[in-house]
Parts: C-alpha cells; sequence; structure tokens
C-alpha cells in the first residue's frame, strides 16, 4: 500500500472526503460504489465496487458461449475495465482498463455499430489491435454497470464480420447485454 501523505477528517456524520487528485487517478466518479475492508492493524481500505465483478465467472461462461454460438470475438467490462473476454487473448484483455473511446460509448448509454467510415474504438488503453464491432451498455436499475461487446482484429484476414451478419451480432449483444442487467437485478 502507498502513503499519499493526505490526512482527512472525519465529519460529524461520519464523511471523509476523498481529495479530487486520487478521484480523478483511481477514476472515481460521483456515485460511484466502494466497498470498505479493515484489517487487524487499524487500517481502512476503500476499494471501487464492481457489481458486475460479482458475475465475472457467470460472464465468462456467456462470452464463451457467444463466441462459439455466434462466431464472434466478445469482451464483457464494467465500467473501468474487463471482466471476461472470448475469441480474444484473455492475458492482454481481462483485468485491463478500457479505452477512453469505449468508456464513452458505455456512457453515451445506447447500442452502437461500427461502420466503415467510422473511427475505430479500441477495447483497452494498453492494446489497440482489437476494434469494438458492436457495443451495447449493460444497465441495472436504471445504472451503468458496463457493456458487453464484439470486437475484431482489423489486421486479421478473416474476422468475426465475414462470418456473423450483422444484424444478427447486433441482436446477440443487445440480448447479452439486457440478460447480464437483468441477472444483477435479480
Amino acid at each position: 500500500m502507498k502513503a499519499t501523505g493526505i490526512v482527512r477528517r472525519i465529519d460529524d456524520l461520519g464523511r471523509v472526503v476523498i481529495p479530487k487528485e486520487i478521484r480523478r487517478t483511481m477514476r472515481i466518479r460521483e456515485g460511484d460504489p466502494l466497498e470498505i475492508y479493515t484489517d487487524r492493524e487499524g487500517e481502512v481500505i476503500f476499494k471501487k465496487y464492481s457489481p458486475i465483478g460479482e458475475l465475472s465467472v457467470f460472464a465468462a461462461q456467456y462470452a464463451e458461449t457467444l463466441h462459439r454460438v455466434g462466431e464472434m470475438s466478445i469482451v464483457i467490462c464494467d465500467r473501468d475495465s474487463v471482466i471476461a473476454c472470448a475469441g480474444v487473448p484473455k492475458r492482454d484483455y481481462v483485468e485491463k482498463q478500457i479505452s477512453q473511446e469505449l468508456e464513452a460509448l458505455s456512457e453515451a448509454r445506447s447500442f452502437y455499430e461500427w461502420k466503415e467510415e467510422m473511427n475505430r474504438v479500441p477495447v483497452t488503453r494498453e492494446n489497440s489491435s482489437w476494434q469494438v464491432s458492436c457495443a451495447m451498455p449493460i444497465i441495472s436499475g436504471g445504472d451503468l454497470v458496463g457493456c458487453v461487446a464484439s470486437v475484431f482484429d482489423p489486421s486479421a484476414q478473416s474476422t468475426s464480420r465475414d462470418r456473423t451478419p450483422r444484424e444478427v451480432e447486433a441482436k446477440l449483444i443487445l440480448t447479452a447485454a439486457g440478460f447480464l442487467g437483468r441477472q444483477m437485478e435479480g
């Protein structure tokens, strides 16, 4: 654990203000849930909570099924990082921070479909070889919790864009996002 040198007092309602610099660095936004941990040495640790992260095993199975049935590569993300994928190298994508462009697509809360005349949207900030083909935010209880996206490697000879009809790809992504959103509500 790294000390920041910042000290804050608890107010009369038990609140503590997390400094703006730390919120920006850790990408903590207003309304984000934080999980609280304590240890025997008296440390209190705040960790960003990912509601969809609770479904990561289920999400991984769902991604694998979409990959097999729809013959397309899939990533499932929370608001910050990839939590599951199929058809792309897991070690390069799982737990990697999503790109600013994919984050903006999710924040728009609407279906996205890439077309030839559009700029490409990379999946992560680190590795931009795979690009988003279709994406749909996952909404649960009115809150944005992540997104499901089909992805392709533009440098590959044959991609899912060649095998899966666009309307089928779109319907599978829309269905997956809706289903995962409902799973989180239940």
